[in-house]
């Protein structure tokens, strides 16, 4: 029978935060699986491990009703980033991440990144309904004009994030600009989903390496006190 294999514990750890039926769970399926279905409401959270290159980063889904909210900052805890989504078509799910999930995320990292997403995108805007595959050709003919309103601008956005910043205390001029951490994604057709989590994973490089490089020195510490302490004893037994 072969050995059972080691898993390995996370490199570092994202949480996706925002309301009920905003699409959080169909952004973490489109990203790992490629793929877009129709999913039911999130019960309490959700953990998905996902290989970026030779480290692993834990992806945390978390539920967006009211009832399993208490739940949230137990989920952010030691987060090294928070994904806080709203739908575009709706205004009330953007103020809710400052009403009610920003207070969630206090019990994250110090230096945790921030972005702040706007799914459904293909509802309102022509481009994101183009399927996000390899194979489309270059400057595609958008399809039909959509119908639905568009309610929450990418302003408005850009506006939460900057007041995240002055609410965490952050550094402005050590911190990403919200022109970069803002995004209109569309789980369903894929667009601009890879480069949501791409765009964190490499901001979170240097994060990744300080924890291996601050792991490496406690095990080395560690093992120096017990070959410290193993010498003490064997000298003690010689006497």
């Amino acid at each position: 029978m072969p050995a059972a294999r080691k898993t390995r514990k996370p490199d570092i750890k994202v949480v996706i935060l925002g309301d009920m039926n905003v699409g959080k769970t169909s952004l973490l399926h489109r990203y790992t699986e490629k793929s877009f279905k129709d999913t039911l409401s999130t019960v309490g959270g959700a953990f998905f491990l996902k290989q970026w290159g030779p480290y692993n980063i834990s992806i945390w889904d978390t539920a967006g009703r009211e009832q399993f909210h208490g739940l949230g900052s137990m989920y952010c805890r030691g987060a090294a980033a928070i994904i806080l989504t709203y739908d575009v078509t709706s205004w009330q799910s953007l103020v809710q991440l400052e009403e009610r999930f920003l207070s969630l995320t206090d019990s994250a990292n110090r230096d945790c990144v921030f972005a702040v997403v706007g799914n459904k995108a293909d509802l309102t805007d022509p481009w994101s309904q183009v399927p996000n595959t390899e194979d489309t050709p270059a400057g595609p003919t958008p399809p039909e004009t959509p119908t639905v309103y568009k309610q929450v601008a990418r302003e408005d956005a850009m506006a939460l994030y900057n007041r995240i910043i002055r609410y965490k205390a952050f550094e402005t001029h050590t911190f990403p600009r919200a022109e970069d951490m803002c995004f209109e994604t569309s789980a369903k057709t894929g667009y601009n989903v890879d480069a949501l989590f791409e765009t964190l994973f490499d901001l979170l490089l240097p994060s990744i390496m300080r924890k291996q490089a601050q792991a490496t020195t406690e095990s080395a510490t560690v093992c120096l006190e017990d070959c410290q302490n193993e010498g003490k004893i064997k000298s003690e037994c010689c006497v």
